[in-house]
């Protein structure tokens, strides 16, 4: 059988759905309160929002991370061409 794009995107969106499934299933059931503190930042929030809010700001640190290594493997190599 013959791998295509429109299959690849097909098991995308079937491991992301269920991935938000099981994602949404966490957040019902972690719904105690936990004290949170950030910098000058002081408050309450449930336990499922604030794991996700701190895998969010992982995955943002490591898109910039990754970015920024890229941007530098680029300019190396372009620096090797010219």
């Amino acid at each position: 059988m013959t791998r295509t794009r429109t299959g690849a995107t097909w098991v995308g969106i079937c491991v992301s759905v269920l991935l938000f499934v099981i994602l949404v299933i966490f957040m019902l059931q972690n719904t105690g309160s936990v004290s949170v503190s950030f910098l000058w930042l002081d408050g309450s929030l449930p336990l499922g929002l604030a794991l996700l809010i701190a895998g969010v700001g992982v995955g943002i640190l490591v898109t910039i991370v990754g970015t920024a290594r890229i941007a530098q493997l680029r300019h190396r190599m372009s620096r090797r061409r010219g």
